[in-house]
């Protein structure tokens, strides 16, 4: 989801994109109240921005695993167009070559026969239900469902969900919970993000995975075991533009994730966004690097969480500017680049140079 100007182009390193599994609005929410199960609406997302379109049927594919059924249409017509879809005959299925085609229909029929009877379909993603087919099918292990997902469409780049297992005994990963300035507590992303729901009228100071939606009760999630591994030995972090709390800083919540990202002998770049965001609600940049090295610092081993920052060469672009001295004495670099071709986007080409390039 970052906001920049155009599609990223080709580059001949290995990239793995870590993506939250916390979110608790639209059809995730929907399969999360139904099984029980993480959320897989923002892993489908990506990787359908990493899908290789230029592979003959890819381009059905992802079509297909994009669209959603009607919003507006009733139960019995909803239940009609899905058993369409599972039986091969609806066009975007149809479209399909083999042996994707028979892949596809044998997740929507084993959806179908899993899902409440009163389970609301509309507005489904059908990529979501096909993520969750897998999930069932797979003694509800998750990264391994997004591996072969990945690789349905053939996706430039590896895709990891950040936790893949149960937060507590009732099963299911928890929502994310904010605390604000003013003491209002929020549980659930779709109420503190501003999208779907009133804006936030006050900072938020802390963040956690609750119990439940109704239970604002902190609860622990494990780091997904390979992911650990995976940043341990990275070339390069970086905290990417985005929902500043709910898309960045919701990475750091699972247990290991912090430490992994310390032991990490590499530079770790954050790139403040240039667009509003209603989750900073006025929060500086320095606020932001702030939250960034306390989140998840508590039994950590000695090591920079942040050691780079990545801004464009028009400060004036970050409200608040660019805090130089006490960035300074953290001992964390600012790197300045040419990074807006058509303001306020990040240029994506012009970004992906500066993050292949020498960090020395």
């Amino acid at each position: 989801r970052s906001p920049v100007a155009a599609d990223p182009p080709r580059h001949p390193r290995n990239a793995v994109h870590v993506i939250t599994t916390f979110d608790s609005g639209g059809s995730s929410a929907e399969l999360r109240r139904a099984f029980d199960m993480p959320a897989v609406g923002d892993i489908r997302a990506r990787i359908m921005a990493l899908a290789d379109r230029s592979l003959e049927g890819n381009p059905e594919t992802v079509e297909l695993l994009g669209y959603r059924l009607p919003k507006d249409a009733g139960p019995e017509a909803l239940h009609r167009e899905l058993a369409s879809l599972a039986s091969g005959a609806h066009p975007l299925v149809a479209a399909i070559p083999e042996p994707m085609n028979e892949v596809v229909t044998q997740h929507l029929s084993a959806f179908r026969s899993l899902m409440p009877v009163d389970m609301d379909l509309a507005g489904a993603s059908i990529g979501n239900l096909i993520l969750t087919s897998g999930y069932l099918s797979l003694d509800r292990q998750l990264e391994p469902v997004v591996r072969v997902f990945s690789g349905m469409v053939q996706a430039r780049g590896v895709v990891m969900p950040v936790a893949d297992s149960c937060a507590h005994p009732c099963g299911g990963l928890a929502p994310l919970c904010v605390r604000l300035e003013n003491g209002e507590v929020i549980v659930g992303q779709h109420r503190f993000t501003g999208k779907t729901a009133t804006s936030i009228t006050s900072p938020i100071l802390d963040m956690w995975l609750s119990a439940s939606l109704d239970d604002p009760s902190p609860v622990s999630v494990p780091i997904q075991p390979r992911l650990a591994h995976v940043t341990r030995t990275a070339d390069l972090i970086c905290y990417p533009v985005g929902s500043f709390f709910s898309s960045v800083m919701a990475n750091l919540l699972p247990l290991g994730v912090s430490c992994a990202v310390r032991e990490a002998a590499c530079p770790k770049v954050f790139i403040p966004t240039l667009l509003p965001d209603p989750e900073l609600f006025g929060l500086t940049v320095q606020d932001q690097v702030a939250y960034l090295l306390r989140f998840g610092a508590d039994g950590c081993p000695a090591g920079q969480a942040l050691n780079w920052l990545l801004v464009d060469e028009d400060e004036s672009r970050y409200p608040g500017g660019i805090p130089y001295e006490w960035l300074a004495r953290l001992g964390i670099r600012v790197r300045k680049a040419h990074l807006v071709s058509e303001p306020p986007y990040l240029d994506a080409g012009l970004l992906c140079r500066e993050l292949l390039g020498d960090w020395k």
